[in-house]
């Protein structure tokens, strides 16, 4: 299938990055979101983005221009009907998906190709939701979007070959990489990290080591980027609690039973960096 035209459903800090990179693929892209306001946010924060790599030389002023002319804000669902592919990246709750991929099924043709960009909920029910599930799949960018290069290409036992072959191409062409997912709780990333992050928490509940060597010894150990309590920081401890219990309940597995310190501070309200504290201080 050859995709000329995108809709994004969601404005917010993954859909406008989603946005950006399809625009600057050369695809033209319809951004869209409830609210007008929250559009010109989404525009503000591509702008934003775009600047950053122009300042940084691996962007020009006219690749910059060009991708700003491929988007177009809408707040009416009814403009996907026009869209080759619709990529999903609301909020993470699966009543409100259901309700769009509904809707968007009454709007858009039989050719129309559904992406969500969820992270944890199961891309079949949504896919079930729609008179297309041979045409639905995961579509799992990682933020921030514009600099992450992976993407989780989520295949329902109901996907067809074309969708994901379809899919990868968009994602290829994005300048993203992408690999093939099972529709499984976590997919492939979240189903390594999120158990990874609940053992870090247990380690500081259990005196294992402070917040801080804890994430030294990883950084250094294991050669990461990030130790994990700061990871958790940056995540939102409340997401982190939030995806623990989905993998709990899905897999009946106590290994993702998430550590009791995670609910204290959860409830704390010690969010991490956006609550200005959680294993670290940042106020």
């Amino acid at each position: 299938m050859d995709v000329k035209r995108i809709m994004v459903v969601g404005a917010g800090t993954m859909g406008s990055g989603i946005a950006q990179m399809a625009a600057q693929a050369g695809y033209q892209v319809i951004m869209r979101d409830v609210d007008e306001k929250l559009t010109a946010r989404g525009l503000e924060i591509i702008r934003g983005s775009l600047e950053r790599f122009v300042k940084k030389g691996t962007l020009t002023d006219a690749q910059k221009a060009e991708t700003l002319s491929n988007i177009k804000t809408t707040t009416a669902l009814s403009a996907a009907k026009d869209c080759d592919l619709v990529v999903e990246a609301v909020t993470e709750n699966l009543e409100l998906k259901l309700t769009l991929f509904k809707e968007l099924d009454q709007v858009c043709s039989n050719g129309v190709i559904f992406c969500s960009n969820t992270s944890s909920l199961p891309v079949t029910q949504m896919a079930l939701a729609t008179s297309r599930p041979e045409k639905f799949a995961g579509m799992h960018f990682f933020n921030p979007v514009p600099l992450m290069k992976l993407v989780e290409v989520v295949r329902g036992p109901l996907t067809s070959d074309s969708t994901v072959a379809t899919v990868r191409d968009v994602a290829l062409r994005m300048g993203k990489e992408p690999v093939d997912a099972k529709d499984t709780p976590g997919f492939i990333f979240n189903r390594l990290i999120v158990p990874y992050l609940n053992e870090a928490v247990w380690a500081v509940y259990e005196g294992v080591g402070s917040p801080s060597d804890i994430d030294k010894a990883m950084k250094l150990g294991g050669n990461m980027p990030i130790g994990p309590l700061a990871l958790l920081d940056l995540i939102g401890l409340d997401v982190q609690l939030h995806v623990s219990e989905i993998f709990h309940r899905e897999f009946g597995d106590q290994k993702f039973a998430p550590c009791p310190l995670l609910r204290q501070m959860v409830r704390a309200g010690q969010l991490g960096k956006k609550a200005g504290k959680g294993f670290f201080d940042y106020k």
